[in-house]
């Protein structure tokens, strides 16, 4: 508690930094102008996803449209099947679950039970209620899944950039009993918002001071005490780096162990190339948390 203390007095990394900087740091796009390459170059296999798996599309979780998610059945002999819940991307205001089909090809194929959601968007809602859409999606997976082949009791999350935040709301979150999360996989996070506010972004995204602290999951405490893989590009700016570095920092003050990787070869979109990829370093985390 002291050290969280003492880090709060000091003055935010970013400090310093010109505009032009301050957005290369801090907004992805800017550092990696071709962002739109990498999705471009998943385009064939994710539609080849959709087109061959099984798949109960657009289950709704509650009422607001984008309250709705995906359930990719598992390979394999009957029976309660671990769970994996996939968490995409796109700063809290961009993105859709129909994208991201290829993540779950080579984890039902292993047998694991693939959820990829869809959660409420800036700047329709703030982030407090993205943070909360993200939440209920677990939630709802935890008391549903056992009729989809599922066990409940089994849920292992990955989430790439402000769909890793989103993990961490769910590691953070004050569940009745969080025994239910067996793992987690953050990929090029961001978690402490803050810094948003200095960027463009944030004109859609429409921080406040206020909601940014209450969303800073450096310093929530973590109330799920589980394995944590911690994933970041070798060619992403330094302080996007950084924020794996210092989030695991926080999860082992939390008395958690989190291993930490940078990946030399991934920029920012790239890196989820990995789960296409038998035995990449992703991958291989997201199988082993889910098989335990």
């Amino acid at each position: 508690m002291k050290e969280d203390q003492a880090m709060s007095s000091l003055a935010p990394l970013w400090t310093g930094l010109t505009p032009q900087e301050h957005e290369f740091q801090y907004n992805p796009q800017a550092a990696f102008p071709n962002f739109k390459d990498a999705q471009a170059g998943r385009a064939r296999v994710n539609a080849a996803a959709l087109e061959r798996l099984a798949r109960e599309a657009d289950i709704a979780f509650g009422d607001h449209p984008l309250r709705r998610l995906d359930v990719y059945a598992a390979a394999g002999a009957a029976g309660p099947k671990p769970v994996h819940v996939f968490v995409h991307g796109g700063y809290w205001r961009a993105q859709d679950k129909e994208n991201f089909a290829f993540v779950a090809e080579p984890l039902v194929a292993a047998g694991i039970v693939t959820v990829v959601i869809n959660y409420e968007l800036c700047p329709g809602s703030t982030l407090d209620g993205v943070a909360e859409s993200a939440i209920a999606a677990v939630d709802w997976v935890r008391r549903n899944i056992d009729r989809l082949g599922g066990d409940p009791s089994r849920i292992t999350l990955s989430g790439h950039s402000a769909g890793a935040h989103l993990a961490a709301e769910v590691l953070a979150h004050e569940w009745d009993d969080p025994s239910f999360i067996t793992g987690m996989v953050a990929i090029s996070g961001i978690f402490d918002p803050r810094p948003v506010m200095g960027t463009t972004v944030n004109a859609e995204v429409r921080l406040t001071e206020d909601i940014a602290r209450r969303r800073d999951v450096e310093r929530r405490p973590v109330r799920a005490s589980c394995p944590v893989s911690i994933f970041v590009g070798g060619l992403e700016p330094w302080q996007w780096i950084d924020q794996s570095y210092r989030y695991g920092h926080h999860l082992h003050r939390s008395g958690l162990n989190p291993e930490v990787h940078v990946l030399p070869r991934w920029g920012h979109f790239d890196i989820l190339s990995e789960y296409m990829e038998p035995g990449s370093p992703i991958l291989s985390a997201v199988m082993r948390h889910a098989k335990g």
